[in-house]
């Protein structure tokens, strides 16, 4: 059973729609759709994610909700925790990663879903944002300014750093490869993930998808990328993951 789906970008489009479907295999349940990572960009951009991301899913038959999740507040809301106990995946749509983090970080519904993922009832699939709030730090997209650009994250996986968007971070702001790869964990991993391509497993074995590749940067070496249709042998986690939030 796969548990996780990790997004470099291109979230509620026809090319992931069997990750879909392998995430939901052997669960019972529907789809939470979680735009929160732009809640702070307006109401239209928001909505706009949110009906993107229920169209997917009627558009493949699986039954899906959005609960408003928007701020801490709601975060702690026991409707929106409650949600969790009908559904069979979450995923957290783009936007900025730093806020997501800030509406996540020691709520309730944080703990609900980091329990039921435990428990393989519920897979976790993100994009963009719903990657990069896996890992502390993580960025403010608000900024390109290097000195500013990291702030806390979940830190769901301790020793990982990922950079969804690798193949166009560089045009959006020069530098910003050589700035990400230097800032990789010390004795950790950094996992670049190109836009339209997602690795997909169970948090140490995975199975690539879409049209980019997954790269890996550790012990100051870039590894080839894995491209679709291969896979790879990567554990994010030790344990209990005792650095998440």
């Amino acid at each position: 059973m796969s548990d996780y789906a990790f997004l470099g970008a291109g979230e509620f489009e026809s090319w992931h729609d069997d990750i879909d479907r392998r995430l939901l295999a052997g669960r019972d349940g529907r789809a939470l759709v979680f735009a929160t990572a732009a809640a702070r960009e307006g109401e239209d951009v928001y909505q706009g994610w949110v009906d993107k991301g229920l169209a997917h899913y009627a558009a493949i038959g699986v039954r899906a909700a959005a609960p408003a999740l928007k701020t801490r507040a709601d975060a702690d809301d026991p409707e929106v925790v409650g949600a969790l106990d009908d559904a069979a995946l979450v995923f957290f749509s783009g936007g900025n990663p730093s806020y997501l983090a800030s509406v996540l970080a020691g709520s309730a519904f944080w703990r609900a879903l980091q329990e039921r993922v435990a428990q393989g009832r519920i897979a976790y699939a993100g994009c963009s944002a719903g990657v990069a709030v896996l890992s502390d730090p993580t960025f403010d997209s608000d900024t390109d300014d290097f000195e500013q650009i990291w702030k806390p994250g979940l830190g769901y996986f301790p020793t990982i750093l990922f950079a969804p968007h690798w193949d166009m971070v560089e045009a959006w702001i020069p530098g910003a490869q050589a700035f990400i790869t230097g800032s990789a964990p010390v004795g950790g991993s950094l996992v670049a993930l190109d836009e339209h391509t997602a690795m997909v497993g169970d948090g140490a074995s995975w199975d690539v998808y879409g049209r980019g590749g997954i790269s890996i940067y550790e012990a100051g070496m870039w590894g080839d990328p894995y491209t679709a249709g291969t896979s790879f042998a990567k554990a994010l986690a030790d344990g209990d993951r005792a650095g998440a939030g």
